[in-house]
């Protein structure tokens, strides 16, 4: 299962953790991912989608409706 929101296309991004005496080491800064369900309202369904807390606010701010239709405008399965 990928680490990516359906909404935003956040992913996992790499980095260092960096030490007090300032040694790097690499690491996964990973996305806020969160399974969750929501209400189509027009399909009369639950949809189950992979989102990130970005992808929730958004959802909150443009509709749930709307960005299924975006997300399925990309050519992916919802």
């Amino acid at each position: 299962m990928s680490r990516e929101c359906q909404v935003t296309g956040k992913r996992p991004v790499s980095g260092n953790n960096v030490s007090h005496a300032n040694n790097k080491t690499r690491r996964r800064f990973m996305p806020n991912i969160h399974d969750h369900r929501f209400w189509l309202e027009s399909e009369n369904r639950f949809i189950k989608l992979r989102v990130s807390a970005k992808g929730m606010r958004i959802i909150d701010k443009k509709g749930i409706e709307q960005v299924v239709s975006d997300i399925r405008s990309r050519g992916v399965k919802v």
